[in-house]
């Protein structure tokens, strides 16, 4: 069988999880029918827990059921992103517009942070409520212009991007303007403001100049309030999985603005981390690497085996190479061992070097992530069909 027969097997086997079991294992469980919102996990026997829920959880699971409907799930997911979007204004709303850090499990506010990585989130799931749900479009686009026109008011940096919060304190992230910039590219596909393009052009510019380390060719995740690197081993944690996550990204960017150069580097982030940040006994994208490609942490979360697929299968289309599509069946395989579960649907999230997974609930969290590799998935297998 060939790598692209069987990675257009894995797709078959995802998608059928995706809506025979995880959609509605996580609409009729996982959506809080009391108070509003999602939970934000299940356990392994399938029940809800109850408990604080994060500003950058709600979003994800309006974006996972905002593409159900590509995906094939025929259950409610109109009624679903319409439920995830009425909590989300409702409770994490502050009255400045931004989005609030956390809340209670009855969605009283429990933190008035308003942390870049919840404000990409939300305009993130905003741009996937106007293209899922028409008639709302206006109303998110107008909120997610506010949220972006208060950050620029309030925390732009002086050389490029966005500080954390107000007042500025280090380090510095590369990874809320990942998010960010997958925002912009989100919004840049149903929307024609110019602001999304403006965006996305310089957070992909400051990830070029700034965030890559020459010698690997990998990005890095925390700096100084000026965007040197932050000083000691913090200054160079490389992650695979974000590695794999940004050359996605900025294939998608190179490709849409004719920049060959962003694409380079993107395929040379992806091969960096598919040689140094796979662990081939188990087969799964590990967490962390240093900038000279020595393992930092050899534990292995779910979210980066998604990120893996996304990235081998647009580093294939780009380049035409199959041996991507070997990655993209690897990736695909790897991802499929944390989908073993008692009650079908759930997921693991921590692979530990020993080859056992942590016991805890599935964190409902990654669901973007999953839903949105099968879509990637899905999307280039039938366009290579």
């Amino acid at each position: 069988m060939t790598a692209f027969a069987d990675a257009a097997r894995l797709r078959d086997r995802l998608k059928t999880w995706a809506t025979d079991a995880a959609y509605p294992l996580w609409w009729t469980i996982g959506a809080d029918r009391a108070k509003g919102g999602f939970f934000e996990k299940i356990d392994q026997e399938g029940q809800a827990v109850d408990g604080p829920r994060r500003g950058r959880v709600l979003p994800r699971q309006i974006f996972a059921y905002a593409i159900a409907g590509d995906l094939g799930w025929t259950g409610p997911w109109r009624e679903a992103v319409e439920h995830g979007l009425a909590f989300l204004l409702a409770r994490y709303r502050r009255p400045d517009g931004l989005f609030r850090t956390l809340v209670g499990p009855n969605g009283e506010g429990l933190d008035e942070t308003a942390d870049l990585y919840d404000q990409a989130f939300a305009i993130f799931a905003l741009a996937a409520v106007a293209k899922a749900l028409p008639d709302r479009a206006a109303e998110a686009r107008g909120i997610a212009l506010g949220v972006l026109e208060k950050l620029i008011a309030e925390r732009k940096h002086p050389v490029a991007g966005f500080h954390l919060s107000n007042p500025p304190t280090a380090p510095l992230q590369s990874n809320p303007h990942m998010h960010l910039f997958e925002a912009m590219l989100a919004w840049g596909e149903v929307d024609d403001h110019p602001l999304w393009r403006m965006l996305a052009d310089e957070i992909a510019a400051l990830a070029l100049s700034k965030f890559i380390h020459a010698g690997s060719g990998q990005i890095r995740e925390f700096f100084e309030l000026d965007w040197t690197p932050a000083a000691g081993i913090e200054g160079r944690i490389c992650e695979p999985g974000h590695q794999f996550e940004w050359g996605w990204l900025l294939l998608r960017w190179g490709k849409r603005v004719a920049r060959p150069d962003a694409a380079a580097a993107a395929l040379r982030m992806i091969d960096a981390a598919e040689t140094h940040g796979v662990d081939l006994s188990r087969g799964v994208a590990i967490n962390a690497l240093l900038d000279d490609c020595s393992t930092h942490d050899a534990g292995a979360r779910l979210w980066p085996q998604t990120e893996r697929i996304k990235a081998a299968v647009l580093a294939a289309e780009a380049t035409g190479d199959p041996r991507y599509w070997d990655m993209a069946a690897a990736a695909a395989e790897g991802l499929l061992a944390y989908l073993r579960t008692p009650v079908s649907g759930l997921w693991r999230d921590k692979y530990q070097p020993d080859e056992t997974f942590v016991d805890e609930p599935a964190p409902a969290s990654s669901f973007y992530h999953i839903a949105l590799a099968i879509q990637e998935l899905d999307r280039a297998v039938s366009a290579a069909s």
